[in-house]
């Protein structure tokens, strides 16, 4: 939960976004003149939708309901989508001794985050997050603060310009790419199609991390799905601009790093065992999820 002067700071935020003037982040930068079309439907604003947030805007919840329509368990995937992100986390900063995260496609912070998951195992880890959506930078600058051991950063920049993220300075400031970095893109992938070569994109943000780092994906399926309703749910996913992929095709991702048992799995099954409740059947979910080391 967030504090009433967090939730003040945030909302000045968002104003100030929407009125497009300038918003300073806690170092002084300022991020410019920025504007939110809340007339085009965003991934983050729609998976806070999901989420049950409030965050969002007309187009981001009729974008979802199209969703829901073809895919009525949108919000069990989504909830288990995140929970699946928060025992990666604990297993990267906890078994792996991983202590520095670049989490790309970070979407409306929604607690406990990535920092707070990996903080309260190691104080002093350090986290930047990165999108692409200025709503989500007015509430990463006002609720993505790290523990005063540790470090955050916000970087605002897209997936599709991996160099830009790389030489960022705020990156760069933050965390050591000579030293092991735990890359994570949580439901990202699935956004970017094929003729945009999704491989290629995070090839050089791969390539740039020590040995023993790890990557952590989530993707999208229709495997689970019987084939005439996945004929329907695609007709209408990829409208909304979604690429579902099967497991054989997520596994390319990996290619050349070691996956970490279990190795590929539903999100909801990956590292299970400490869930309290049951596990929702394979069609509710239909995303996989899995955690690779770099050699």
């Amino acid at each position: 939960m967030i504090s009433a002067v967090q939730a003040e700071d945030v909302a000045n935020a968002a104003t100030s976004f929407l009125k497009g003037s300038h918003v300073n982040s806690p170092q002084g930068e300022s991020v410019g003149n920025l504007r939110i079309d809340t007339t085009i439907a965003h991934p983050a604003r729609r998976y806070d939708y999901f989420l049950g947030g409030k965050d969002n805007f007309a187009a981001d919840r009729a974008s979802g309901d199209r969703i829901l329509a073809a895919f009525p368990t949108a919000r069990t995937a989504a909830m288990e989508n995140r929970r699946f992100m928060h025992r990666a986390a604990r297993y990267l900063a906890g078994q792996a001794g991983i202590g520095q995260f670049l989490d790309i496609g970070t979407g409306i912070p929604t607690s406990p985050n990535l920092h707070e998951v990996v903080q309260d195992i190691a104080a002093q880890s350090r986290v930047v997050y990165v999108d692409n959506d200025p709503i989500v930078l007015a509430h990463a600058r006002a609720l993505l603060t790290s523990a005063p051991e540790g470090a955050t950063a916000y970087v605002d920049a897209d997936l599709r310009r991996p160099n830009d993220i790389l030489t960022h300075p705020d990156l760069r400031r933050t965390i050591d790419l000579s030293r092991p970095v735990a890359l994570t893109l949580i439901a990202v992938l699935h956004f970017i199609p094929e003729s945009d070569n999704p491989r290629e994109l995070i090839a050089p943000l791969i390539h740039a991390l020590a040995p023993g780092s790890y990557l952590t994906l989530s993707h999208m399926t229709y495997d689970f799905l019987p084939p005439a309703a996945a004929v329907e749910a695609n007709q209408v996913v990829n409208a909304e601009a979604f690429h579902a992929r099967s497991k054989a095709e997520f596994a390319t991702f990996f290619d050349g790093l070691e996956l970490v048992d279990p190795g590929i799995q539903l999100v909801s099954e990956w590292r299970s065992e400490d869930e309290p409740e049951s596990r929702p059947a394979p069609i509710e979910v239909g995303c996989y999820g899995a955690v690779a080391r770099v050699p």
